[in-house]
C-alpha cells in the first residue's frame, strides 16, 4: 500500500517507535480503568466499547479527511474479508481481558502479553520472512524460558493467557498484511463489531436488570470513556505495526504486560510466588538482550554509513 492511499505522510521506520510505546503505556494502566466499570458485565461493557469506538473513529476520520478510503475499503472484498476477520479477533480479545480483570486474574492476563510477543516474533519470522539475529534469537530463548516457568504454575488460567496472546499476535499480523491505513481499518473494524454490539447492549437493557448506562451519569461517563481508551491505543498500535518489524514491536509487549503486573501486585493486592518473579527476572533479560542488539546493530550501521 501506498503513502497516498493510506493518506499517511512518509515516515522512516522508526517513526513507529513512539506510537507503539504510548499504545503500550495506555494498555498497561488499562486495569485501573476497569476498575471503575466492574460493576458492568462483560459482555455488556465491550459491547458499550465498541458503540462509543466508532464515533470516536468517524470523527478522526473526518478531521483527517480519510472517508473515501473508508469507503474504498468496503469495496474491496479482500480488505474487507480481512478487517472482518480482525475485528472478531479483536472482539475476542476484549472480552476474555475484561472478564480477567473482572475476575480477578490479574496475572493471567498479564501473562497473555507475556505470551503475546513470542508469538508476534514466531509469526514475523515465519510468516514475514523477517530474520532474527542470535542475540535476538537469545532473547526469544529466554523469555520463552521465562514464559514457561509461569505456565507450569498457571494451568488453571491457561486458556485466559493462550487466547489474549493468540488473539492479539494474529489481529497485529492481519491489521499489518491488509491494505487500508491504521485508522480507516479500525473504524471499519468498529463497523463491522457495530450490529452485534447494538444486540448485546438491547439484550441487557430487557434483562430485569437493566442496561448499566441508564444507572447513573458517572458510570454512562465511564463507560464512554471506553470508546476513547479503546480507539486511541489501537490506532497508535495500527500505525506502529505498519511501520516497524513485527518482530521489534512485539518486544515493544512486554512494556504493557509488566505494568499489568505491577498494578496486580499493588494496586490489585494478588499474591506473587516465586515463579512469578523468577519469570520477571528472565523476561527483562531478554528485553535487555534485545535492545542491547537493536543498539548494536545501528552502531555498526552508523561506522559503515561514516
Amino acid at each position: 500500500m501506498t503513502c497516498e492511499m493510506s493518506g499517511e505522510i512518509p515516515q522512516p521506520r522508526q517513526s513507529g517507535l513512539v506510537a507503539g510505546l504510548s499504545a503500550y503505556f495506555i494498555w498497561g494502566f488499562l486495569p485501573l480503568y476497569l476498575l471503575l466499570v466492574r460493576e458492568v458485565p462483560a459482555f455488556e461493557f465491550v459491547g458499550w466499547r465498541i458503540i462509543w469506538t466508532l464515533p470516536i473513529c468517524l470523527l478522526i476520520v473526518a478531521i483527517r479527511h480519510q472517508g473515501r478510503e473508508v469507503l474504498r475499503a468496503f469495496g474491496n472484498k479482500r480488505s474487507l474479508s480481512m478487517l472482518a476477520a480482525s475485528s472478531v479477533l479483536i472482539g475476542l480479545n476484549w472480552l476474555v481481558y475484561v472478564w480477567a480483570i473482572q475476575h480477578d486474574h490479574v496475572y493471567a492476563a498479564s501473562l497473555g502479553y507475556y505470551i503475546n510477543p513470542l508469538i508476534n516474533v514466531l509469526l514475523g519470522t515465519f510468516v514475514l520472512g523477517e530474520k532474527l539475529s542470535r542475540r535476538q534469537w537469545l532473547a526469544v530463548a529466554i523469555a520463552a524460558a521465562g514464559v514457561a516457568l509461569l505456565l507450569g504454575g498457571a494451568l488453571t488460567t491457561l486458556w485466559i493467557s493462550l487466547t489474549l496472546g493468540l488473539s492479539f499476535g494474529t489481529y497485529g499480523l492481519l491489521r499489518k498484511r491488509v491494505d487500508v491505513g491504521a485508522l480507516p481499518g479500525l473504524t471499519i473494524e468498529s463497523t463491522l463489531l457495530l450490529v452485534p454490539a447494538a444486540g448485546i447492549a438491547w439484550w441487557y437493557a430487557a434483562s430485569p436488570a437493566g442496561s448499566a448506562f441508564a444507572q447513573s451519569p458517572e458510570l454512562s461517563f465511564t463507560i464512554v470513556l471506553g470508546g476513547a481508551l479503546t480507539a486511541i491505543p489501537l490506532l497508535l498500535f495500527a500505525i506502529a505495526a505498519r511501520r516497524m518489524d513485527y518482530s521489534t514491536l512485539g518486544f515493544l509487549q512486554f512494556l504493557a504486560p509488566t505494568i499489568v503486573f505491577i498494578l496486580g501486585l499493588t494496586v490489585f493486592d494478588q499474591p506473587l510466588q516465586t515463579v512469578q518473579i523468577a519469570c520477571f527476572v528472565l523476561i527483562w533479560t531478554a528485553i535487555a538482550v534485545f535492545v542491547w542488539d537493536i543498539l548494536a546493530r545501528r552502531k555498526a550501521d552508523k561506522v559503515l554509513q561514516a
